[in-house]
């Protein structure tokens, strides 16, 4: 699969996105996620590309869904870089839930890049981890090519993106193996993420208890993939941020999260976003008065050359 090159008043349509995913995804656990993942794909169908470079389809390896989508202002130039990874429990979910900040993302001057991963329960974490390092390895290895800078490059993502956001950002010996120097990740600003998945005894049915049964290789693995876990070392700023309606399990990861980088030096923010709950965190982001994009641009203007 070749990337395409969008401009002027093309719009990506479904069917572009989910080439990439051609089998059909299990159902959403709950009527919420239904909601919000219908409420995402209709934004992506209303994107305007007027003023956008859009590159579909990046392939960043082998599989399928080793693919990214490439949104930047018209004739960037060292750009700095936002990778924001898509939500869905690790089991669901495209690149194209991401898109509709393109135009918010550019009016700060960034590129915003949407990168697919392997999912569940196929493929079980760590790939989702895995193909994390992989994209980001290659955007940074293609960054000019876009016009992006290689050493501004901040990560982000919502729920099960925000957990890998999170992740790959604290795990610095990974990213020094994959290549990519220190310094070159300047945030982290993950949104709802899920930031410890371990469970003593998780209900039947329960999300927690999925994670279990459909997301992880092992049990045992609930603890390497759980980003609380790797606080000690990381010197990647974290801006973590949840909303006020969020799950008790994202607010305590998120709070707990926040204490240990703390506790180890790692300058940290944590916000919580009055009335929202877990899914609205990220569909707010339509509008530029969102606090997260408040957050971004204070991080841009603070890591500009």
């Amino acid at each position: 699969m070749q990337a395409q090159h969008l401009a002027g008043n093309g719009r990506p349509t479904d069917a572009q996105w989910l080439l990439a995913d051609p089998d059909h995804q299990m159902p959403l656990p709950f009527p919420q996620a239904e909601a919000y993942a219908r409420q995402v794909m209709a934004l992506a169908r209303e994107l305007p590309t007027d003023g956008l470079d859009v590159r579909l389809g990046v392939p960043y390896g082998r599989h399928p869904l080793h693919r990214y989508d490439v949104f930047g202002p018209k004739n960037a130039q060292d750009a700095p870089v936002l990778v924001f990874w898509h939500g869905g429990g690790w089991t669901n979910g495209y690149r194209g839930y991401v898109s509709f900040m393109a135009p918010l993302a550019a009016e700060l001057g960034c590129i915003l890049i949407a990168p697919s991963y392997r999912l569940a329960p196929r493929d079980r974490l760590p790939a989702a981890y895995e193909d994390g390092l992989a994209a980001l390895r290659h955007v940074f290895d293609n960054a000019p090519s876009f016009g992006g800078c290689a050493h501004r490059l901040h990560l982000a993502g919502h729920s099960a993106g925000g957990h890998l956001a999170a992740l790959v950002a604290l795990r610095h010996a990974d990213i020094r193996q994959a290549g990519i120097p220190a310094g070159a990740i300047r945030a982290c600003l993950p949104i709802s993420g899920i930031m410890d998945l371990h469970h003593p005894a998780p209900e039947e049915g329960s999300l927690e208890q999925r994670v279990y049964t459909m997301v992880l290789s092992e049990p045992g693995d609930d603890v390497v993939m759980s980003p609380v876990h790797w606080s000690m070392g990381s010197t990647v700023p974290m801006h973590l941020s949840y909303g006020e309606r969020d799950s008790e399990r994202v607010q305590r990861s998120n709070q707990e999260l926040a204490h240990r980088l703390s506790q180890a030096g790692t300058p940290c923010s944590l916000s919580v976003e009055a009335g929202l709950d877990h899914f609205s965190t990220h569909t707010t982001l339509r509008a530029p008065q969102a606090s997260w994009y408040q957050r971004l641009a204070r991080i841009l203007e603070a890591s500009a050359p």
